[in-house]
């Protein structure tokens, strides 16, 4: 993309280039030092923490582009190998349709997603479109998936994004198949990518699991503070407009360094500015408001979704914004709640479906935005 068609330099979740992404320069170097020399790779950090950004950049690199196939695929929505097939399937397809005789090895290789394929009758050329039920038998689909990596012309990286996904599954020994095909692989690198760092943990260093010792794990910190204090101003530099550092550093502190919202508010402030007009403390207010207005629906329709006790309990962290001894009688009381094993029963599909997170024994809303809304509704 020319970056004279850029309007707003601070894009929200997806990678647009270097030009407008900020540092992970040893993050970067780190991983494909990893990649380079045959080491399988579990990235862990929080969600929207600038993993999925880190894994593009690192392929965008000319070192990486030159010499590997790189496929990224997100299995976060994912519930069961069935629909981890189609979600492989769909992003492999992608990367190599541009290789030579992509077409042809695809058949060879992946019998099972012919039925994926359809032929345009006025150009002649192929399209792909897989579905749920065209899929049979997915471990066979997955195993020719992964010969297929192996057969390319060049080495491949496939990055799976979520990776701790595969706990839910109902297929309980889907660790040890995918297990069972990484170790088969000479030829693809993997970056296992996760948010949930317990179940990260447990899936690579228990002893007892599959892929038991079997990556070097990087952990993703966030960019450092003066870091993205110099990010930001460039951005805005380079646009004609200007905001002062301590606007950026307030930023900064109210999300403690989540890539992801510190970009939403500044994309919210860059379009409140003027070329004229310096972007000060003031502006975050009306920038958070607009951004609470345009998610209202979402929050309400979440609300909407849960039962009366989560309802509750989510109210309840809400109003403390951070809660530490979530079944003491003392918080129990101050909210009204039924007793510890109600919020214990009330908390679990809370913080199974991310709206909840503990972070060393202190429980927040995840969304820096829904607790502020949530906040002032109750």
């Amino acid at each position: 993309m020319n970056k004279d068609q850029i309007i707003n330099p601070f894009f929200i979740g997806r990678y647009v280039g270097a030009q407008y992404f900020c540092d992970r320069e040893k993050d970067t170097d780190t991983l494909i030092k990893h990649i380079v020399n045959g080491r399988n790779v579990a990235l862990i950090s929080p969600r929207r923490l600038g993993k999925s950004g880190l894994i593009h950049h690192t392929f965008a690199q000319k070192s990486i582009q030159e010499n590997y196939v790189t496929i990224y695929v997100d299995i976060y929505s994912t519930s069961n190998l069935c629909e981890m097939a189609k979600a492989l399937s769909e992003s492999i397809v992608k990367a190599i349709r541009s290789q030579q005789k992509w077409h042809d090895r695809l058949f060879d290789f992946i019998k099972s997603l012919r039925i994926g394929f359809k032929t345009d009758a006025v150009s002649g050329d192929s399209t792909f479109n897989i579905g749920i039920g065209d899929l049979q038998y997915p471990e066979k689909t997955i195993s020719e998936l992964f010969e297929l990596l192996e057969q390319l012309d060049k080495p491949c990286i496939l990055a799976i994004d979520e990776f701790q996904q595969i706990r839910e599954y109902p297929e309980k020994t889907s660790e040890a198949f995918i297990r069972t095909l990484v170790q088969q692989c000479s030829r693809t690198s993997f970056i296992f990518c996760g948010s949930k760092r317990h179940m990260m943990t447990d899936i690579f260093y228990s002893p007892s699991k599959p892929f038991f010792q079997s990556v070097i794990s990087h952990t993703l910190q966030p960019i450092p503070m003066e870091t993205y204090i110099d990010f930001a101003g460039r951005m805005f530099a380079q646009k004609g407009k200007m905001i002062d550092k301590f606007t950026i550093r307030l930023v900064y502190s109210m999300f403690n360094g989540c890539t992801w919202y510190m970009q939403m508010i500044m994309n919210e402030l860059f379009a409140l500015m003027d070329k004229d007009t310096v972007c000060t403390p003031e502006y975050i207010d009306i920038a958070w408001e607009n951004i609470v207005l345009a998610q209202e629906d979402r929050f309400i329709s979440i609300m909407h979704s849960l039962a009366p006790k989560q309802k509750q309990i989510l109210e309840a962290i809400a109003k403390e914004k951070t809660v530490e001894g979530i079944t003491s009688s003392e918080f129990i009381k101050r909210h009204n709640l039924v007793s510890a094993s109600s919020v214990q029963a009330a908390l679990k599909p809370l913080l199974k479906n991310d709206i909840v997170i503990n972070e060393d024994g202190k429980y927040r809303i995840y969304d820096y935005f829904f607790a502020d809304y949530l906040a002032r509704k109750c």
